[in-house]
């Protein structure tokens, strides 16, 4: 281990400038804070808006897949779930196969407020790629990251 006299300002300004896990998640509060803005007018958040999205199967999903799509662990989900189950957006039901399994359905009050939030997210998501060089080629190189992170089990 280095002792903390080597840390140096340049180390600060490599890190500052270089660093793909600072710049992914400055990138990311940005883009999410301007889809919280745009969603706003319909009453949910850019993470609700993911969740619900994640919902909309033609089957309820179980909690476990839901975490995994949105790369949650399942407290966090339970927690994320938790505001949209008291609005009556999402509810969870049984398994029908399998009791102990939990699943998530998205109720007509939440596919009411999707419906109305899909436009919103259309025209802000067409107005971000336009600044974009090449949209496709950043979420495939994103999703090659979040897949090789799942893969090896490492985080960050």
């Amino acid at each position: 281990m280095h002792a903390a006299s080597d840390l140096s300002f340049e180390t600060t300004l490599l890190v500052r400038d270089a660093c793909l896990c600072l710049h992914t998640q400055r990138a990311a509060r940005a883009l999410a804070r301007r889809f919280d803005v745009a969603l706003k007018p319909v009453g949910i958040t850019s993470g609700q808006f993911s969740l619900l999205m994640s919902l909309n199967r033609p089957e309820p999903p179980s909690v476990g897949s839901v975490a995994a799509l949105l790369a949650m662990d399942r407290t966090t989900l339970t927690a994320n779930l938790k505001p949209l189950e008291r609005r009556g957006l999402v509810e969870p039901v049984a398994d029908p196969t399998d009791r102990r399994v939990r699943r998530l359905r998205l109720t007509p009050a939440g596919r009411a407020v999707l419906a109305e939030a899909v436009p919103i997210w259309r025209d802000l998501h067409a107005a971000i790629e336009t600044v974009l060089s090449n949209p496709d080629r950043l979420r495939s190189e994103l999703n090659l990251l979040s897949r090789s992170n799942s893969e090896d089990g490492t985080a960050g």
